[in-house]
């Protein structure tokens, strides 16, 4: 009955759309008459605004064409990669529609060229063809790509980048061509692994525009551009400011960040007049600088000289420090070897006025979030400074300072597969070899007390946290998982990057999954969920499963669910009471034993007809 049923709801929408659209450009043409008699004041004329509701409509309708979803679920987003995407106007020219097409029909194992195609629609064209009769108008073919094309980053006619790139190699490549000049073809500007921090370029700066857009800013009004950095180094991110010439690719360093600040270049703010080129000479950039203990300032930087060769500086903030009693924490960016020769890094926070000769070892929390690489290279590069200003937030581990814990934040847990290996099909031995590094580091250096040492994470790190002490108990006394997914034939058709289905690679699903795993847990875990979390592969159920699965087998486990909230947590209720049971976790199971008199685990009291705290 279904099967019968969907033609004719497809062509019964499909008249009502076609019926819409000529009614909507009637109802435009009325309104904007009506305007015009009325002599309305318009910032636009009447047939710009008409031109930009048509070609809107008409974007919109074409979008139902080649998806097959009714036009207003494309407009809110729910489209399918075979159709339209990242519909805009262009930020160079008045009312001009962009969108890109996929034509292997979303799925990357098709193989064709071109993949995607960049396509345009001038408004006054849409008008035209619509005061002529005409409900539809071709749209024009821009550029194409043969990896996932990842969108244009408009200046002129003349110029305009357009990037490309491929998951499955990490491959980047940036183009520059003439949005004006369809015959001239595109050049390669880089091509790079963008996995590769070392060799990053930086993106392109923008300026204003009187329409209230930003294109890219060209320099002295000739094909040169100003390229912002991170400057990843061995030695920790020291961010850069280039200028480009897109016709050499040559680069000349106008300015770099230097020890013991970390600095950045953020907004230009010499585009006051929407008509005047960027100049080199007069430029001015705004700033951000920071150090291991003083926040964040923001500056005014001018740039003087034909060849920016004098740069000074003006204070605009003078925020005071955040956390005064935090304020003299001891923070070091360790640097260890795994097993297998893979770099790992790790940033260690201890607490102001320790020291480990006269203190002795501290009880010490993990925090981490794994990631996937195709290269151990790649893997092992530094992507931190240790300048960096250490913010703390509502639910920041740094927290536990406070405590009298040991903190290693960020400590990298790289999945390499190299080649043509999967990386999940290694994730186990790759994670549990990365934790054993991290504690036997911590260890060696005499600020961890390794019978106190626990590992948290949220979402996919709850995940992590979860795999940690399955595998590893001997590392770990507790484990704290936020928001994770721990069934991963709950999410059969692939997560986080995992591009094979369940039925592809159902022993990798099942290895992976901490949820097979319930038989084997003897450590405590401490499970936080929101009880409203709507984010794909991470409902609810995963913490409610997993935590029966535990509690089925004896396992020491307890589940706290948060009212109204979604993947994050917000309310000041429910940030106070994650704290609270995440202080009271640690303090009991792998801290200071100060636990307060009214925590109730099963280790000091009955359940009271539930172990689930909301």
């Amino acid at each position: 009955m279904v099967d019968k049923l969907a033609p004719l709801a497809e062509n019964t929408l499909l008249c009502c759309c076609q019926q819409l659209q000529g009614w909507l450009t009637t109802l435009c043409s009325a309104v904007m008459a009506a305007l015009v008699k009325g002599n309305v004041a318009l910032q636009s004329s009447p047939a710009l605004i008409r031109c930009q509701l048509t070609a809107w409509f008409v974007a919109s309708f074409t979008c139902y064409k080649h998806t097959c979803l009714p036009w207003w679920l494309y407009t809110f987003g729910l489209c399918t990669a075979a159709g339209p995407r990242a519909v805009s106007w262009r930020d160079d020219k008045p009312a001009e529609l962009s969108w890109i097409e996929a034509q292997d029909g979303g799925d990357p194992e098709v193989s064709v060229s071109p993949r995607d195609v960049v396509y345009t629609l001038d408004a006054a064209a849409a008008a035209a063809a619509s005061s002529n009769g005409s409900s539809q108008v071709a749209p024009q073919v821009l550029a194409t790509t043969d990896l996932r094309c990842g969108g244009v980053s408009w200046c002129d006619g003349d110029l305009a980048l357009l990037y490309e790139s491929w998951w499955k190699t990490r491959r980047s490549i940036v183009y520059t061509f003439a949005p004006g000049k369809p015959q001239q073809e595109k050049q390669v500007l880089f091509d790079r692994s963008y996995e590769d921090v070392y060799s990053d370029p930086g993106s392109p700066l923008s300026r204003r525009t009187s329409n209230g857009s930003y294109i890219l800013a060209k320099i002295d009004g000739q094909r040169q551009l100003l390229m912002v950095g991170q400057g990843a180094s061995p030695e920790g991110n020291r961010p850069f400011l280039d200028l480009l010439n897109l016709d050499t690719k040559e680069t000349r360093r106008l300015w770099q960040s230097s020890p013991p600040y970390l600095e950045g270049v953020g907004s230009i703010m010499s585009d006051n007049n929407d008509d005047a080129p960027i100049t080199l000479d007069g430029l001015k950039l705004l700033l951000s600088r920071e150090s291991a203990h003083e926040p964040p300032q923001t500056y005014m930087v001018s740039f003087n000289g034909p060849e920016a060769e004098n740069v000074t500086e003006q204070k605009l903030t003078n925020f005071p420090h955040p956390y005064p009693q935090l304020k003299d924490m001891q923070k070091e960016v360790l640097r260890y070897k795994r097993t297998d020769g893979v770099d790992l890094t790790g940033t260690l926070y201890l607490p102001p006025g320790y020291n480990a000769q006269h203190d002795g070892p501290l009880p010490t929390i993990l925090w981490a979030y794994p990631r996937e690489y195709k290269s151990k290279e790649a893997a092992g590069q530094m992507r931190r400074s240790p300048h960096q200003f250490s913010g703390i937030g509502s639910l920041s581990p740094t927290l536990w300072l406070a405590r009298g814990y040991a903190v290693l934040d960020g400590p990298t847990f790289p999945i390499v597969a190299e080649g043509d290996e999967e990386p999940n099909d290694t994730y186990v031995e790759q994670l549990t070899a990365s934790a054993e590094a991290a504690v036997k580091e911590l260890v060696a250096k005499g600020v961890t007390d390794p019978a106190r040492v626990s590992v948290g994470g949220h979402s996919y790190g709850a995940f992590m946290a979860a795999n940690l002490l399955a595998h590893c108990p001997q590392l770990f006394a507790a484990a704290i998982a936020r928001s994770g997914a721990y069934n991963r034939t709950l999410t059969p058709f692939g997560f986080q990057s995992e591009e094979r289905t369940l039925w592809q690679a159902p022993e990798t699903y099942s290895k992976m999954s901490p949820f097979m795993m319930a038989d084997r847990f003897s450590k405590p875990l401490l499970l936080i969920h929101g009880e409203e979390d709507n984010n794909t592969g991470t409902f609810p159920l995963q913490s409610e499963r997993f935590f029966q699965a535990l509690k089925g087998h004896g396992a020491p486990a307890r589940l706290v669910l948060l009212p109204h909230e979604g993947h994050g947590y917000r309310a000041r209720e429910s940030v106070l009471h994650t704290l609270y049971e995440q202080d009271q976790w640690l303090e009991k199971y792998a801290g200071h034993g100060r636990t307060d008199p009214d925590y109730i685990t099963n280790d000091n009291a009955d359940e009271q007809g539930s172990s689930t705290s909301e």
